[in-house]
Formats: C-alpha cells, structure tokens, sequence
C-alpha cells in the first residue's frame, strides 16, 4: 500500500461524538482516489462507479493525521479498481478499509470509452 496523502482532523471534521465524522474521510478518500486514477490514465474524465462496503475500524480524533493508501487492483477495458487503507499516522492503527472502489473513464457525452491501459 501506497500512501498518498495526509489530513489533519480538526474540530470542524468530528462527529456528534468527538470523533471523525465519516462523510468527511469518505470525501477525503473519493477525492484522492480520483485523483490517483487520474494520474494512473492521464486523464481528468474519470467518475466513482462503485464503492463496495466500507468497513469503518477505529475512530480518528482531533489533531490526528489521517494517511490515505492506494493500490491498484484491476485495470478493466474502461475502469481501474483501486482499494483503499486510511490509518492514524502516528498510531498506525486502521481507521477504514475499502476493497473496490471502481472509476471509469468518460467521453465528453458522459459515455464509458476505453483508456488503452493494463
């Protein structure tokens, strides 16, 4: 696993509950997931297709810092597959796995179109 990023929970991030509200860290990851696949095609016309289950670990909490990892899975004819680990830096302890999350890349009419990777 590859880690691509960092975030800083704040105050504003948490839940009811004082701890990383989950949206937040799904936004984090759908978006350095983007643009990882971005970066993998070199293309910027990709979208989320699927997110398969989120399993939520352990809780992130104010002033931890949130690392996001990457991998790819499977290149299919117009989708990439990366599965993601977000963990607490300092602690190293799992905050969430994704195992699938899919991306495919679109044509200007929004239309799936193959992007000539493996």
């Amino acid at each position: 696993m590859i880690y691509h990023t960092r975030k800083l929970v704040k105050p504003e991030d948490l839940n009811a509950g004082g701890s990383l509200f989950g949206g937040t860290l799904l936004r984090w990851i759908d978006e350095e997931a983007a643009i990882y696949v971005m970066c993998q095609l070199d293309s910027k016309n990709v979208v989320t297709k699927f997110m398969s289950e989120i399993n939520f670990v352990s809780p992130a909490r104010t002033g931890d810092v949130v690392e996001i990892g990457l991998e790819t899975v499977k290149f299919g004819k117009s989708s990439i597959t990366v599965k993601c680990v977000a963990r607490v830096k300092q602690t190293q302890k799992i905050i969430i796995t994704i195992d699938k999350i899919v991306f495919v890349q679109l044509d200007e009419h929004s239309n799936p179109i193959p992007h000539g990777k493996s």
